[in-house]
């Protein structure tokens, strides 16, 4: 069975594992648009964007889903680094009116089915398409449409919006296994920060990164992987066959180190040095005295 479509049409997962920050303020555009590795005007009633916010060297720190909210935007991440994130976006604050709540209390986010979404009205196939549903937004993810459509809803409308939608709750660990096989790291995305690039983490394949926009924090070195063809490493969901992840974090093949596990939860994910000759998709690796295949999803050509 092909692991991406097992989201039936009236499933639904709640995620307890994300966190809302809300941004408002008359400079919020330009704050964000001076920070962010996607573009802030690609975001309006209609379309959602997935972006994240680098180190000035262009590392991973964060990464977040960001959709119109009233006047402002919400920031949709994993509720593990919300505080860090608060404060980061804080320490850049200086005069900029903006205001940043932290909303993780009070709003969910429930993830539908790529079909259900479908069947909605003013909806469209599109990653990041964005509509409403009793004054929420909804949304088609826009890292890939096979991660179905995100609801953003107050705690207190969630239950009657289930309902309407005649969704039923469904174990998460299904929504966490189609993510991973799509290479999708949700879950210990903190364990990601500063031990690779962006660019690494596959953000221009998922949508995260837009090259024709103006600077932001550590678009140097982004936009020059990218133009000299500089990108030899890169985050693939890891398969363990069988033994223990938890001892080691290198992946060696022939006595030479091709990679090295950096999330090694239910579901870990390695960055591998894929131009390597010796490396190749489903071959069997030696992770300590783990067994693992590297996985290959299906955006990566």
């Amino acid at each position: 069975i092909d692991k991406q479509s097992i989201m039936k049409i009236d499933d639904v997962f709640i995620l307890e594992e994300r966190g809302i920050l809300y941004i408002s303020g008359d400079d919020k555009d330009a704050f964000l648009q001076n920070l962010i590795s996607n573009d802030i005007k690609k975001v309006n009633d209609s379309n959602s964007c997935f972006a994240s916010l680098l180190t000035p060297q262009g590392k991973y720190l964060f990464e977040f889903i960001i959709t119109k909210h009233k006047k402002g935007y919400f920031l949709e991440c994993e509720k593990k680094i919300i505080d860090a994130l608060f404060l980061k976006l804080n320490s850049y604050k200086f005069r900029s009116k903006i205001e940043l709540l932290n909303l993780s209390n009070e709003f969910v986010v429930a993830v539908l089915s790529r079909e259900k979404f479908l069947t909605l009205d003013k909806s469209k196939d599109i990653a990041g398409y964005t509509t409403k549903f009793r004054q929420d937004p909804i949304y088609l993810d826009p890292r890939h449409k096979n991660l179905g459509a995100r609801l953003i809803t107050n705690l207190e409308k969630l239950h009657l919006s289930l309902k309407l939608l005649k969704l039923k709750s469904t174990n998460i660990d299904q929504y966490y296994s189609i993510s991973s096989e799509i290479g999708i790291p949700q879950i210990n995305t903190d364990k990601l920060q500063n031990n690779l690039f962006g660019i690494e983490c596959n953000l221009n394949e998922l949508n995260g990164i837009d090259f024709k926009k103006g600077c932001y924090v550590g678009q140097e070195n982004t936009a020059r992987i990218k133009l000299k063809d500089k990108l030899s490493k890169r985050l693939f969901p890891v398969e363990v066959i069988d033994g223990d992840l938890n001892k080691e974090k290198i992946i060696n093949c022939d006595n030479s180190e091709l990679g090295k596990v950096l999330i090694n939860n239910k579901y870990p994910f390695a960055v591998i040095k894929f131009k390597d000759k010796k490396f190749k998709f489903d071959k069997i690796y030696k992770c300590g005295d783990a067994s693992i295949k590297i996985k290959k999803p299906s955006w990566f050509k």
